[in-house]
């Protein structure tokens, strides 16, 4: 089936629920058994039934179902946040002594877990330029474990050739895990480009309405018993809700990514005329870096990228956003709604340098008209100039 069908049909089981098209919410904590012999049979290790609630619910199952299924693995499972996915599959494959790989673009809420987390339970972690390819081989030790990918890179959105990246990783017995968030299971296929343990944060476009907090991930069958016991002794599952808000999202998830994806377009040809901007980090536009493995890579781009000014200072910038109408100032993305928010990347990068002197400002186009967030956006400019 072609993705627009999945999306509309995964994790749907009318003939089970009388007939109900969506899943009924399953909030549960005590999950009854009819006999002593199903009880004693029930922790066995395959994970297909509920058992207790923290484990997952009926809710919870048919939303893994759907995901993985999407994303062409044979496991998934959903955390309580995409913070929370990420912590498990790191916390599955690694120990104290090891020594990890992080790309230095990384999402910041990991980068604090590496630093603040991971280094306090003796592990060694190491940054590492996004622009590296192949040659991370250079950077692999006896004791290296993992890689961590992010590709486009969180904030300045440089692409990854992670095909080159897993093949050196998977010479050295090094898994490959990646955060996929912001290309999706519909824009990029992860294992088919080498990924062993592809992460996702639900709270984005698998949402999409901003309503919800939830991590995915998923994995082939060899990966799936650690990575469920680790998840089952950290406690990070999701709520009932959630998970049918989640599985509500992937109903209209491919034509609301197609939707960002077309504006998003449209914005970053519009910031091209502007004379305030100096460059737009978006991998989908011919100019930008990184274009040519996007191109090879994905077969779509989402609403999320950043955009350089001209040096200005911080009054200006205030008035330009202060008076913003349409977008709003706030984190996370992937919902309905647009956003944009200044960046800082001095304590972000510790690899890598940034040498653009002007401030960066990280857009996220949302499915409002395009002639009205390019009028809000003017009219920002307008007010900074003034």
């Amino acid at each position: 089936m072609k993705n627009e069908t999945l999306l509309a049909t995964l994790g749907s089981s009318p003939d089970d629920h009388h007939g109900v098209v969506n899943l009924p919410i399953y909030r549960a904590s005590t999950i009854l058994f009819p006999t002593y012999d199903a009880f004693m049979a029930a922790d066995n290790g395959n994970w297909t039934t509920p058992i207790y609630g923290r484990y997952g619910t009926p809710s919870t199952m048919a939303l893994e179902e759907a995901l993985a299924q999407l994303d062409k693995a044979d496991h998934a499972i959903v955390t309580s946040s995409g913070l929370a996915a990420i912590i498990v599959a790191m916390l599955a494959f690694v120990r104290a002594g090891d020594h990890v790989l992080i790309v230095d673009t990384i999402y910041g809420s990991t980068r604090r877990f590496c630093d603040m987390e991971l280094k306090r339970l003796g592990v060694e972690v190491e940054y590492y330029d996004p622009l590296a390819g192949a040659d991370i081989a250079k950077l692999f030790k006896n004791n290296t474990r993992i890689i961590f990918v992010e590709s486009p890179g969180s904030l300045t959105f440089e692409m990854q050739d992670i095909p080159a990246i897993a093949k050196a990783a998977h010479a050295k017995n090094v898994l490959v895990l990646s955060d996929s968030t912001w290309a999706t299971s519909l824009y990029f296929d992860a294992f088919a480009h080498g990924v062993d343990i592809n992460i996702q944060s639900a709270t984005k476009y698998i949402s999409g309405h901003s309503d919800l907090v939830m991590g995915v991930i998923t994995c082939k069958a060899e990966h799936y018993k650690r990575l469920h016991q680790t998840y089952r002794n950290m406690g990070m599952t999701p709520s009932g809700e959630n998970c049918f808000l989640a599985l509500r999202g992937l109903r209209t998830m491919a034509v609301r990514l197609a939707a960002h994806y077309d504006n998003a377009l449209k914005m970053a040809a519009w910031l091209k005329t502007r004379a305030e901007v100096t460059e737009i980090f978006y991998p989908a536009l011919a100019e930008s870096p990184g274009h040519a493995l996007w191109k090879r890579d994905c077969t779509g781009a989402s609403s999320l990228f950043s955009f350089a000014l001209k040096p200005v200072d911080e009054r200006k910038l205030a008035a330009f956003f202060d008076g913003l109408e349409l977008f709003g100032m706030g984190y996370s993305w992937g919902g309905y709604e647009s956003l944009l928010v200044p960046v800082q990347l001095e304590k972000s990068r510790t690899a890598t340098t940034w040498d653009h002197a002007g401030p960066l400002l990280r857009i996220h186009v949302g499915l409002e008209h395009i002639d009205d967030l390019i009028s809000d956006l003017a009219a920002g400019f307008a007010r900074m100039s003034a």
